[in-house]
């Protein structure tokens, strides 16, 4: 019997239905990162074996999903970005975004910079890679003016919010994929969250039409002028 370290990855699991109508023309794509997730991402530790039959609605899918709480032709910082999640998604499904990716570990890094060139040939969405954490001075500059961040289960909000804060200017949404208990804890934050200089802090649910893959965000804007 094979040991947990050298079992077989299981193969990359087929597309739901649904994901024609989430990606259109961008699901061959879309086919091809699940499919570097299944094998790449596994072997470099970036998704773990048991995820594997669940990419679809777990992690891309439920991605994807965050493309209705995002304005025509932003630009989306993605921080955090690790396997490409839900950045890369989220670019499949709305080509009209301009995705900037943020990692500081290497190895991601290198997945992700490999996903991107790999994906050019087929989707047109102008990704970016830098290598850095939000909190850097160097990455705010290098990213330039943002419209929205995004973020999947990186810190607990108050803590993102301080990261991002460089990248978040007056008017930049911050668009967080949390848990069930970070909603539960959203309406005790909000005191703390505002005096950190964020507005219209709210939960948004997104992706009804996805099924299991459907999931709630919190979003909030960066106040000034």
């Amino acid at each position: 019997m094979s040991s947990p370290s050298t079992a077989p990855t299981p193969p990359a699991p087929p597309p739901p239905a649904v994901a024609a109508e989430v990606f259109g023309d961008a699901l061959p794509a879309a086919q091809q990162f699940v499919a570097k997730l299944a094998s790449a991402g596994v072997t470099r530790g970036l998704i773990g074996p048991r995820e594997v039959p669940r990419l679809w609605e777990r992690h891309v899918l439920n991605s994807a999903a965050v493309a209705e709480a995002v304005p025509d032709g932003a630009h989306v910082v993605d921080v955090g970005s690790g396997a490409g999640l839900p950045g890369i998604p989220l670019g499949l499904a709305r080509p009209d975004l301009a995705l900037t990716l943020v990692e500081p570990m290497a190895r991601r890094v290198e997945f992700l910079q490999e996903a991107v060139a790999e994906l050019a040939g087929v989707q047109r969405t102008p990704w970016r890679v830098i290598r850095g954490r939000a909190e850097e001075r160097s990455v705010a500059g290098a990213v330039g003016p943002v419209d929205v961040v995004t973020a999947r289960a990186v810190a607990p909000l108050p803590r993102l919010v301080g990261w991002c804060r460089g990248l978040l200017r007056p008017g930049t949404q911050l668009v967080a994929l949390v848990g069930s208990r970070a909603l539960e804890e959203l309406p005790g934050l909000v005191p703390e969250l505002e005096a950190a200089g964020m507005r219209d802090i709210h939960p948004r649910a997104v992706g009804a039409s996805l099924g299991s893959a459907a999931t709630t965000v919190v979003v909030m804007t960066r106040a000034g002028h």
